[in-house]
C-alpha cells in the first residue's frame, strides 16, 4: 500500500524534510536569541536614561572603554576647545540627510596637559567645498557645564571605515584615543553626546536619543520558522495520502475492465 514511499522520489523527499525541520526550528531559537537580545538592551538603554546624571570622570578615564556604561548621563565642566574641534564626516540626520558631526574637545582643567572629554555637539548638512573645513556654529564660551549620553569610542567593531588622507580637521571616526594624539593631552575614554544646554535654532542639531521602545520583527520570525517546521511533517502527510489514493484511482479502472473478461470466460465451455 505505501511501497511507493521506497522510490527514489520519496526517499530523497523524506530525507529533505528531515533535514529541513531541525534547520528550522534552530532558526527560530536564532531569531528568538535575538529577540531576547534586543529586549535587553531596551532594558539597558531605559535604565541608563533614566539614570541620575553623575560626573564623567566617575565613568571614565583616559584609555577606559566605557561600553559598560553606555548611554548613562554623564556631566562634565570646563571650556570648549575650538582649535581642536574637528567634523565627523559622513553622518546622517534624523531625516537621511548627508552631513557633520561636530566634535569638540572640552577642557576639564586649565593646564596645557591637563585632561579633556570630547562633546559630540550634533549635526550640521554639507555644503560647498567638501575639501575645506566646514562653517561650524561656535560652542559657548567660557566655563560651561555640559550634560549628555556616555558612548564608547567607534573602533573598527563599529562597522565604520577609518578613511585616511583626509582634509585637516576632519576625521571618520569618533576616538579618544586619536583626538589624544592630534590634541597633545590626554582623552578620556568614549564621548559625550549633548543634550544640554539646547544649543538653539542656530547652533547644531542634537542628536536623537536612541530608540528603546521598539522591539522588532524578531519574536514574529521565530514563531514563523516553528510553524514552517510543524507544517513539514504535516505537508508530508498530506502528500502520502495524495499519492496513495491517486494510485488507488490509477488501478481501480483497469481492475473493473477486467471483471467481464473473467466472466465470459468463465461462461465459456471447454
Amino acid at each position: 500500500m505505501y511501497r511507493f514511499l521506497l522510490s527514489r522520489q520519496w526517499v530523497i523527499l523524506t530525507l529533505v524534510g528531515l533535514v529541513l525541520i531541525p534547520v528550522m526550528i534552530k532558526l527560530g531559537f536564532w531569531q528568538f536569541h535575538r529577540h531576547e537580545h534586543r529586549v535587553a538592551r531596551n532594558d539597558f538603554v531605559a535604565r541608563s536614561l533614566a539614570a541620575d546624571p553623575v560626573p564623567v570622570t566617575e565613568l571614565s578615564a583616559p584609555g577606559k572603554d566605557v561600553s559598560d556604561d553606555v548611554w548613562r548621563r554623564v556631566t562634565a565642566s570646563g571650556t570648549f576647545d575650538t582649535k581642536g574641534e574637528v567634523v565627523v564626516r559622513l553622518r546622517t540626520d534624523a531625516d537621511g540627510k548627508s552631513g557633520y558631526m561636530v566634535l569638540s574637545p572640552l577642557l576639564l582643567t586649565d593646564k596645557a596637559d591637563g585632561p579633556a572629554v570630547l562633546v559630540n555637539r550634533g549635526w550640521i548638512p554639507s555644503t560647498g567645498d567638501l575639501t575645506k573645513f566646514p562653517e561650524v556654529p561656535a560652542p559657548p564660551s567660557g566655563k560651561v557645564t555640559v550634560t549628555g549620553r556616555l558612548r564608547a569610542d567607534e573602533t573598527d567593531s563599529s562597522g565604520i571605515k577609518d578613511t585616511r588622507g583626509l582634509p585637516p580637521r576632519q576625521v571618520m571616526r569618533i576616538n579618544s584615543e586619536r583626538q589624544a594624539q592630534s590634541l597633545h593631552r590626554p582623552v578620556l575614554g568614549g564621548y559625550i553626546e549633548l543634550t544640554d544646554p539646547d544649543p538653539g535654532a542656530k547652533g547644531p542639531e542634537p542628536v536623537a536619543a536612541p530608540d528603546h521602545d521598539s522591539i522588532g520583527p524578531h519574536m514574529a520570525y521565530a514563531v514563523q520558522w516553528w510553524l514552517f517546521a510543524a507544517f513539514v511533517p504535516v505537508g508530508w502527510i498530506i502528500l502520502v495520502r495524495r499519492e496513495r489514493r491517486d494510485r488507488a484511482a490509477g488501478t481501480a479502472p483497469a481492475a473493473t475492465a477486467a471483471q467481464p473478461d473473467v466472466a465470459r470466460t468463465a461462461a465459456t465451455p471447454e
